[in-house]
This record gives C-alpha cells, sequence and structure tokens, in this order.
C-alpha cells in the first residue's frame, strides 16, 4: 500500500492513527466470501473495503422457530429446563450474551438470565432471594455443548451487559429495588467466586442495560434501561484492565452538551454531531444528579458495542417515528453523533441488544410487537435482515459471534433458547469494521469527487474512507 504525504502533510496511517483507530486495524486481512451460488454474497476480491450488501431473503423455517437467509444453519444447543452438567436446571429468561475462547478450540458463552424475585438459582449467591443471575455454556467446534454451569447468581433482571478486553463479562442489572442496581463482573472460568457476587457499585445504581469498555482507555460507557434515561462514562481508579481491578472504584460521568438549550436527545438530527461535556454524579444517585446538571435526556437506551475506537447504542423507542435510533459516541473526538434513525418499520422497529460483525456492520435485535428479526446495517447505509423470530411474543437476544468468527450465538428469551447459528458468513474484515466507525450517517450517503474517488483507488483506499479525510479536512488532491 502505498503510503505518500497528502497535502496538509498527512498520511493515510497518520490520519487514522490521530483518529483514534486501532493500528492493528490497518491490517486489511482476508476479505473475500463464500458465494455458494447466491446472488447476495459480493465478489469483494477486487476492492477489499467496498460494499457487502446483505443476504438473500429470509427462507420460512420448517420448523417454524427462526428464519435464516439461504445456506444457513441452525441448532438449538441449551433450552431453558433443560440440564446443566451438575444436574440443576437451566434457569429462564434468556438475555445479554458474550462469547470468550476457551481451550482446546472451544468457545464459552456467558448468558444472563433476566429473573426477578425468588429463591437464587446458584450455590454462592449474592442476594438468596433474588432468581437472575448468569450461566456460562462450554461449546465446541462441533457447535455441542460439553459444559454448562452457574457463574453468578442473586441479582435481579440482568438484562444485558458488556464484555471486557480482558475476558470476563460485566452483567447489568435493570433494576432499582433495595440493595441491588448494579454491575457485577463475572469471569467464565472462576465460576460463583466471589467477585461475581460483589457489586461495583461506584459505576452506579441504576437501571442498567449495557455496557462497553474503551481498550485504549480502560474507561467504561454505560447505558440506562428507563424514561428519561441517560449515558454514563465510569473512569476506574485502576486503570491495569485485569479482573477485579474494577472494584476498587472509581468517579461515574453523565455525558451533557452544553452548547444547546434543550438536553433532550429528540431534537438531534442525524448527522449533527455534538462536543460531549462529562459531569460527576453521585453514584448512588446518578439519576438525579443527571438531571439536576441538565444532562442529556434519552427516551430508552438499550444495547451498547464497542469497535474500532467507537461506542454504539440505542435508543429503542427514539426518533420522530418512534422506531429507534442508533448513536456512535468517540472517545478519541469526545463526539456524539445521531447515526441512523428507524423510518420505516421494515428497516428498523425497536433495536434492542447490538453488537458488531467481524466483518465491521453494526446488527441490532428488535423488540417490538410484532415479529422480531436480526437486522444488519453496512457502512453504506444500507438495512437489511438476517434473521426473524417465528416464535410470537418473545424477543430476540443477545446476539454474539464466536472468536473466530464462523458461528453467531443468539438467545430466544422465552422460552429461552439459544441458538448456534452457521453458514457463509462475510470472512473478518478489520478495514471494512473501520469504515463503520468514520462513514458518513446512515442515510447522509458520502459524496466524493471524480478525481477524490480515483485519487482513494490510487492509495488503495475505499470512497468511504476518501470521504472520512474529506469531512476531516484533509486534501486528497
Amino acid at each position: 500500500m502505498t503510503n505518500q504525504k497528502y497535502k496538509n502533510g498527512l498520511n493515510r496511517r497518520d490520519f487514522l492513527k490521530a483518529g483514534g483507530m486501532s493500528t492493528l486495524a490497518l491490517t486489511l486481512g482476508s476479505t473475500g466470501v463464500l458465494t455458494l451460488g447466491s446472488k447476495a454474497f459480493a465478489d469483494v476480491t477486487d476492492n477489499p473495503t467496498s460494499g457487502f450488501g446483505g443476504y438473500d431473503d429470509l427462507v420460512p423455517d420448517p420448523n417454524g422457530i427462526l428464519d435464516l437467509p439461504k445456506g444457513f444453519h441452525y441448532k438449538v444447543i441449551s433450552r431453558e429446563g433443560g440440564m446443566m452438567t451438575d444436574g440443576t436446571k437451566i434457569p429462564g429468561a434468556f438475555d445479554g450474551m458474550a462469547a470468550f475462547e476457551g481451550p482446546n478450540n472451544t468457545t464459552i458463552l456467558v448468558r444472563n438470565h433476566e429473573l426477578s424475585a425468588g429463591p437464587a438459582f446458584g450455590s454462592n449467591p449474592y442476594d438468596a432471594n433474588a432468581q437472575g443471575g448468569t450461566t456460562a455454556l462450554v461449546v465446541g467446534a462441533n457447535r455441542e455443548v460439553i459444559k454448562e454451569y452457574v457463574t453468578s447468581s442473586g441479582t435481579i433482571r440482568n438484562c444485558a451487559g458488556g464484555a471486557t478486553p480482558w475476558g470476563t463479562w460485566l452483567t447489568c442489572e435493570e433494576n432499582r429495588s433495595e440493595g441491588h442496581g448494579y454491575v457485577f463482573e463475572v469471569d467464565p472460568t472462576q465460576p460463583e467466586n466471589d467477585m461475581s457476587k460483589t457489586p461495583i457499585k461506584e459505576m452506579g445504581r441504576f437501571a442498567h442495560e449495557a455496557c462497553a469498555i474503551d481498550p485504549a482507555t480502560g474507561y467504561v460507557y454505560l447505558t440506562e434501561d428507563s424514561s428519561p434515561s441517560y449515558f454514563y462514562r465510569f473512569i476506574p481508579n485502576d486503570l491495569s484492565q485485569k479482573p477485579g481491578a474494577l472494584q476498587k472504584g472509581g468517579k461515574l460521568y453523565a455525558a451533557a452538551i452544553e452548547a444547546v438549550a434543550d438536553p433532550s436527545a429528540s431534537t438531534f438530527k442525524t448527522g449533527q454531531t455534538f462536543k460531549i461535556v462529562w459531569k460527576e454524579v453521585n453514584p448512588h444517585f446518578c439519576r438525579e444528579e443527571a438531571a439536576e446538571q441538565n444532562c442529556i435526556k434519552f427516551s430508552r437506551l438499550e444495547g451498547a458495542f464497542f469497535q474500532e475506537g467507537v461506542f454504539w447504542f440505542d435508543d429503542t423507542s427514539a426518533g420522530d417515528k418512534k422506531l429507534g435510533r442508533v448513536y456512535r459516541y468517540v472517545p478519541h473526538t469526545n463526539t456524539l453523533e445521531l447515526f441512523y434513525e428507524g423510518n420505516d418499520a421494515r428497516e428498523m422497529e425497536y433495536p434492542d441488544n447490538i453488537c458488531c460483525t467481524p466483518w465491521g456492520d453494526l446488527w441490532f435485535a428488535e423488540d417490538g410487537s410484532g415479529q422480531d428479526r436480526i437486522m444488519g446495517i453496512t457502512p453504506e447505509g444500507k438495512v437489511y435482515p438476517f434473521a426473524a423470530n417465528r416464535l410470537s411474543g418473545s424477543e430476540l437476544a443477545g446476539p454474539t459471534f464466536s472468536p473466530d468468527g464462523n458461528t453467531l450465538f443468539v438467545n430466544i428469551q422465552s422460552p429461552g433458547k439459544t441458538f448456534a447459528i452457521w453458514g457463509p458468513f462475510q470472512r473478518r474484515n478489520s478495514a471494512r469494521a473501520r469504515e463503520m466507525s468514520f462513514a458518513a450517517p446512515a442515510n447522509l450517503a458520502p459524496q466524493v469527487s471524480e478525481k477524490v474517488a480515483k485519487t482513494a483507488e490510487a492509495q488503495g483506499m475505499s470512497v468511504l474512507e476518501a470521504a472520512a479525510f474529506e469531512r476531516h479536512g484533509v486534501k486528497m488532491i
């Protein structure tokens, strides 16, 4: 790849470094995809960061459970009421989930259970009268469960959470009853240890939804599932990024914008960028203090994911048509931007849990009143379906990819089922994942001149990257 200087003295590598992008992401990696004779899969060999456009129409599942595109398959690997390895029953209300690399080519899933009052299902609970918690599944290369066990218990409404860069799971209570409303750290290799039942109180007591960690700083970003809800940042005292470090406390902040009089996110328009001011709040009264300090009010925040220098999160019932929104916050520039707003229920209806795919698209699981789906958004702004839940009255939850990117794991909440899904997924593509971080907001397609497009091609760049340079004032020609 050529690396000549542009007119203002920045080259492509300098620009990406200045933008906070991962140096590792500069490696393009494998970019071909399996076609299997299907028109849905773009051959991107000649342009490794160009337009993967989604999949074919979904094929009706003869079992009436989960519709998928042609060429994809699923199996149910765990069911509510089945037996764990120790002979106890698998608890229900499957929700948020993360996948970690295990020994001997295995994947370890950690799964939330959004249960409330009742006897704890574990042997070392935080609260013996709380029924929520987490379980783990050790899944072999053949996508069969080798072992299934409790990893934490005695919590309430474990809705979502987030994986840490050091291999643990932060499970979040969507509750604010006495003694609850906290985040707990779960090590899947050390089930039900003391850490798993130690609330990280300085991370806030509120109706937590999801969280994600910026690996460059160790800062934790958190969403709140209330109405109104606030967007929080936790700066740990111990930034060593290892199990137990978060329990040493830190400071909690809520996001505000001093440049606007109305702190309601409902006034945001697609493509607007706002500088964030972080207001310190008391962890125990964070909602009250966020309101007092005029922090940004969202409708009802849900899923979160961190990828390539960007914290992604969604607001499930926001927007002019109340169909949902996707935001991105860029820590390096301290800017918040509305990336996508649902204006058509065929493309978005109440986004909930989200994840980023190994090839760079953003996926969200819906939690609407009709048929819930897993939907994808490409860096180019195209929206496409990947899966549809045929079981009425139960949401999809916890989409997460195996470390090798070959398997998608996802839950149906009730009656609880965990699925392994495989097929011709596009291959891992760090360059395309990076594009999602600086692509123009969806519905505002980037416009570049023909000369800029040709310069980008000569530099081995995509049009999206060229548009990002232009947006940041870097002259390409």
